[in-house]
């Protein structure tokens, strides 16, 4: 049984090696691999800390949305993180080397919501209904631990391994595209590194935001109208060096792009 000041101190861990860039030994080692309930409390521990300075909780990621990568992980569920205003970056800008930690990129779809989400039973149209618009992104996740040697507790009191996002600024009607077989492309310094499918997304984004939805609701703290919704990677996560410049397109929806200092 792990007690309160130990999840706290890891909590702590977190927070330096975020601060210092001295990266960290896998949480797992200290809690084990199936404490879900435990890495989560210390996810909120930081991000708790984190809207007490200041920053504001603007929306949620969806992790883990591809099948291969739940079965390296031994899990059978995605895991979700929060967003911050202070982790967004904006479209065509460039995000700072010394902000990010390991970095690796996914283009997903973005969901921007136009009404709580409270229902625990809610279905497919009760959903799309909530869902006021969709965006192109590109989400930076990094790890705190060292050489991202992770699990699924790792991950998930990483704050999901989120580090930066970025939107695209048109947005599409969920009838204006085809969501499922939206077609994304990413390139690295104009070189193609990953594309996919909106079906990749545990066969639909919308599939993935039902089951954070319910997931948020059982844990008393549901969507709400006004949140972006970063639901899964519709590719291979790509790896980026100091320098690089990232441009994702999806077929019907947009283009997004971030660039990373020198």
């Amino acid at each position: 049984m792990i007690d309160t000041s130990e999840l706290e101190a890891i909590a702590k861990n977190l927070r330096d090696a975020s601060e210092s860039g001295q990266l960290i030994s896998p949480i797992r080692d200290l809690i084990g691999n199936d404490n879900l309930a435990a890495a989560y409390q210390i996810q909120t521990q930081n991000i708790n800390l984190r809207v007490a300075a200041g920053a504001r909780i603007v929306g949620r990621k969806i992790g883990l949305t591809s099948k291969i990568v739940q079965k390296q992980l031994g899990v059978d569920q995605p895991d979700f993180g929060a967003l911050l205003d202070t982790m967004e970056a904006l479209n065509g800008d460039e995000i700072p080397w010394n902000e990010v930690h390991q970095p690796k990129a996914e283009a997903e779809i973005a969901f921007v919501l136009k009404k709580d989400i409270i229902n625990p039973s809610i279905t497919v149209h009760e959903l799309i209904s909530a869902i006021d618009y969709a965006l192109p992104a590109i989400e930076i996740v990094g790890s705190r631990i060292a050489g991202w040697n992770i699990k699924i507790t790792d991950t998930i009191a990483d704050n999901a391994s989120a580090s930066h996002y970025v939107l695209g600024h048109q947005p599409k009607l969920l009838t204006d595209f085809d969501l499922v077989g939206c077609k994304m492309t990413m390139t690295k310094n104009g070189e193609m590194v990953s594309e996919g499918l909106g079906a990749a997304c545990l066969g639909s984004p919308i599939n993935s935001t039902i089951w954070l939805a319910k997931t948020l609701i059982k844990n008393g703290n549901p969507l709400r109208a006004g949140e972006v919704i970063l639901t899964g990677a519709l590719g291979p996560m790509a790896a980026i060096e100091a320098g690089d410049e990232l441009v994702a397109h999806f077929t019907g929806l947009g283009t997004v792009s971030v660039s990373f200092g020198k």
